[in-house]
């Protein structure tokens, strides 16, 4: 199967021209391996017993040989980060090491290599990265101000956007289909219970009880709903609950193991914007895998037929999906132009914006998400207020929608299909 350039391709290859050491993380089966020995000289494969065993005799054999050295899945020897940490404060060469992590480390003595070891998150595909369309509007630009013409077509329809939702980012699921792209998801999930969690030291005494925790985040997609809500849907009507204590465990784990990609609520000092909720909007690091938990297939999507837990949602169950398919690609063009996302909401639920970017400088772009071929013009007013609060901090505004043709409004908010949005 052919490589895919991925989006963090050219991150990589620029950081590491000027750093000892990257640590490229991100959940399992995200292309993280692929990505990483592309640019090696040598690999060490810590998730084979032979080679892990043979490093932890020797972990000088990391300074053998010359180019890239890649520590695949490091964790599970987590000696070794503190290894390179060492290295690179002895002057280890740009491009030396590069380690993959589907997981942060649970034991307490490895340091955190602040200021050593860069790290760099790795998300599933991004609509752009699955070559459904050309991107012809890019983050950068908009980033950039002057609010200037947005242009391009495509035949991506509504039908094509819920089986993105389906076929996921993650490279070796969406080359499946069907049943057997379903065995795979469900394989994952289940490895994630039965392996990945007594790894992080919790082993999970009633697997069924964290299946519909999951199972409740993943209906609460793109809502903030509060974590005691969350825990009432996935027992309802049910006397012996999980502990809050437990089910604070289950998403602290399946945040480590980067399963959990959250939008975190905006914050700024900003006039009647001190009045914003921090809480954040649920999001699992794949809408694919919100969607198998829910049970739901494309067609239901198509109907507007809602799965799983009740969660109070605006909207249908396609258009939370959707815009978490639109959060995840957006993260993805952000991290390239060393940007951050969060989504805002005014603690009484009058205004809310689905997507702010933000500059290290504090200005932002900021984006509102429809299902839909062109906005209602009544989907326009939360980013009229904004612009009104923020004035020239607002560097663009946009409305990300299923439509086929980009556009910008007279208003001056663009229009821009979802596969026609770049990094």
């Amino acid at each position: 199967m052919p490589y895919v350039h991925r989006i963090v391709d050219d991150e990589l290859d620029e950081l590491l021209k000027s750093l000892s050491a990257l640590a490229l993380e991100g959940p399992r089966g995200v292309g993280k391996t692929a990505t990483a020995v592309r640019r090696a000289k040598t690999v060490f494969r810590l998730d084979e017993p032979a080679q892990l065993e043979i490093l932890a005799a020797g972990p000088a054999l990391l300074d053998a040989g010359e180019g890239t050295v890649v520590i695949d899945e490091w964790q599970r020897y987590p000696a070794v980060w503190d290894f390179v940490r060492r290295r690179v404060d002895d002057g280890a060469k740009p491009g030396r090491f590069l380690l993959t992590g589907s997981s942060t480390s649970v034991e307490s003595p490895t340091h955190s290599g602040a200021g050593r070891i860069v790290q760099l998150r790795m998300r599933p595909m991004s609509l752009a990265e699955r070559g459904l369309a050309n991107p012809t509007v890019s983050l950068a630009g908009l980033l950039q101000g002057g609010r200037g013409a947005v242009r391009g077509t495509t035949g991506v329809d509504l039908p094509e956007y819920a089986h993105e939702i389906l076929a996921s980012g993650f490279p070796g699921i969406r080359r499946l289909q069907g049943r057997a792209r379903r065995a795979q998801i469900e394989g994952y999930l289940a490895r994630v219970v039965t392996r990945d969690f007594p790894d992080q030291g919790l082993r999970v005494r009633r697997p069924d009880e964290l299946r519909a925790w999951l199972t409740a985040y993943a209906a609460a997609t793109s809502t903030t709903t509060s974590y005691d809500r969350l825990l009432t849907a996935a027992t309802p009507g049910e006397a012996g609950k999980p502990s809050k204590v437990t089910t604070i465990a289950y998403r602290d784990v399946l945040s480590s193991l980067w399963l959990l990609d959250p939008v975190a609520g905006w914050s700024t000092s900003l006039g009647q914007l001190r009045r914003l909720t921090q809480a954040p909007k649920h999001n699992l690091a794949d809408p694919a895998l919100a969607a198998h938990l829910l049970g739901i297939g494309s067609d239901a999507l198509l109907r507007g037929e809602a799965s799983g837990p009740e969660v109070l949602r605006d909207g249908t169950l396609f258009g939370a999906l959707f815009e978490s398919l639109v959060a995840q690609s957006v993260k993805v063009y952000a991290q390239a132009n060393e940007a951050a996302v969060y989504h805002l909401r005014t603690r009484a639920g009058e205004h809310e914006v689905d997507l702010i970017v933000e500059r290290a400088d504090k200005r932002v772009v900021a984006f509102d998400v429809k299902l839909a071929q062109s906005p209602d013009p009544s989907d326009l007013r939360h980013l009229h207020w904004l612009r009104e609060q923020l004035g020239e901090r607002l560097l663009d505004a946009a409305v990300i929608t299923t439509g086929t043709r980009a556009y910008r409004r007279d208003d001056g908010v663009a229009v821009i299909p979802a596969v026609l949005l770049g990094a």
